[in-house]
């Protein structure tokens, strides 16, 4: 008896989840910044680091989403 092992997401399935963690991943990368110990540094609330990141972010949870949810037209 032959066992075969399909998987519930397909190739292009998971290729989109993979692009959607590298915009979380990027999302991530422009919330960080340079440490200045114990001095204030006002660029903490650069447009970048306050509104761009979180929607980079989200935006890849929302692409993680739709990768999870995409159904391939058959053939």
């Amino acid at each position: 008896m032959e066992n075969s092992t399909r998987f519930t997401l397909g190739k292009i399935n998971i290729i989109l989840i993979a692009i959607g963690f590298a915009i979380i991943v990027l999302g991530f990368v422009l919330m960080t910044g340079s440490t200045t110990g114990t001095e204030f540094n006002p660029d903490i609330f650069s447009f970048r680091r306050i509104t761009l990141a979180p929607v980079v972010s989200f935006s890849g949870f929302m692409f993680i989403i739709f990768a999870i949810l995409f159904k391939p037209k058959s053939k």
